[in-house]
């Protein structure tokens, strides 16, 4: 078990964890990150920005081997990391959500990239311990990827013009073996060198929620320095559990989209996407969608415990599940041939009621071969989470 505390001599490497009302989480959190941190052989430690917690809670993060820091406020997530990177002093920098476990090798692997000349590196990320549900890469965000987004709202043919190229964005870091150039990193693990923090500078704070490590990144790749995805590195991110205990989320994720839309797309760019999507929106309600591509839409299946052999075929093919009607950004998963018992959700992801999700079966060359509700646990507890201003 390595030390994660304040440590005499200059760490190698600073663990900086971003906390709001889930010190469960952080301490199995921390708990992963020092079994792993044992393989490195490198000193560290861990600073945890408490941006929100109560008289037990802080009893759990006072005994983790970890320095607290207490803001005295919830400065949200870009806050807290630029608070907890000011006060680190490693050379190498991890930025962590507390709703975040590290599998075995994940820091190895990152460091590794790093060492080798990478400036930052992110995981592979699973929604399961089971490691089925691949969770996606982030979105692209180019003028194009934009404009697609906007139509999608429509449905129809825009709809599965945005999946398909969004399918391609996702395929190629599922399916990477070797480390992947990429910017589409999460900011729910994030390794960096020192030299570029410094660089790019701190986290923007004017997003309140989302979009954060989005717009940092960005400004990464426009100072041409390199990331990388690297499949190697594992972590299991229990996603999506802050954002719905927070009833602001919604309204602060299009503040934060307008924002990254106009700094790195123009004002001009912002305004013709938004445009376009508020018509979009008003020709779905009105029945006036964009007609279905050639041939047809997929035929719909039966919901949750879905039998997929029709679907499928002789072939192997992805299940998709995506909390959103258009499909996309959507975790995946690979089924060599349909499972005997049908298809649902892990028992853990659906325990934490992600809400409602749509299913697609899709062939490995991409096309649809069906679509169907995903079915949750009726009556499974909902699991301990994250709040806010801690993991998104």
């Amino acid at each position: 078990m390595v030390d994660l505390g304040t440590v005499r001599s200059r760490p190698e490497l600073s663990v900086v964890l971003v906390h709001y009302r889930a010190a469960r989480l952080a301490a199995a959190a921390v708990a992963s990150l020092a079994d792993d941190l044992a393989a490195t052989g490198c000193s560290a430690e861990m600073l945890i920005v408490d941006n929100g917690s109560d008289p037990g809670e802080r009893a759990i993060l006072e005994a983790l081997p970890a320095r607290r820091l207490d803001p005295g406020e919830n400065l949200g997530f870009a806050g807290g990391v630029n608070l907890g990177v000011a006060a680190s002093r490693g050379g190498t920098i991890l930025l962590m959500n507390p709703d975040v476990t590290v599998l075995p090798g994940c820091l190895p692997a990152l460091l590794e990239e790093l060492s080798a000349g990478a400036a930052i590196a992110g995981p592979r990320f699973y929604w399961d311990s089971g490691r089925r549900l691949l969770m996606p890469p982030a979105e692209a965000r180019g003028r194009l990827d934009e404009l697609l987004a906007a139509l999608a709202v429509a449905g129809g043919r825009w709809s599965a013009a945005a999946r398909s190229r969004w399918r391609r964005h996702a395929r190629r870091h599922w399916l990477a073996a070797e480390p992947l150039a990429s910017h589409a990193l999460s900011g729910a693990l994030l390794a960096l060198t020192r030299a570029a923090w410094d660089r790019v500078g701190p986290f923007d704070p004017g997003y309140r929620l989302y979009f954060e490590e989005t717009d940092w990144l960005a400004r990464a790749a426009a100072a041409g320095l390199a990331a990388r995805y690297v499949p190697a590195a594992g972590a299991i991110h229990a996603h999506g559990q802050s954002a719905r205990q927070e009833p602001r989320a919604g309204a602060w994720f299009e503040e934060s989209a307008r924002r990254f839309r106009r700094r790195h797309l123009g004002r001009l760019s912002t305004l013709v996407l938004e445009t376009l999507a508020a018509r979009m929106s008003k020709a779905a309600a009105d029945g006036r969608a964009a007609p279905p591509p050639a041939g047809g839409d997929p035929r719909r299946l039966p919901g949750g415990g879905v039998d997929l052999a029709a679907a499928m075929g002789d072939g192997p093919a992805w299940v998709e599940v995506s909390p959103r009607a258009a499909g996309f950004p959507a975790a995946g998963e690979r089924l060599a041939s349909a499972p005997s018992t049908g298809w649902s959700l892990p028992d853990e992801v659906s325990q934490r009621r992600p809400g409602p999700l749509v299913g697609r079966v899709v062939d490995d060359r991409g096309r649809e071969r069906g679509r169907f509700d995903v079915a949750e646990a009726a009556d499974a507890p909902a699991a301990a989470s994250a709040g806010a201003g801690g993991a998104a």
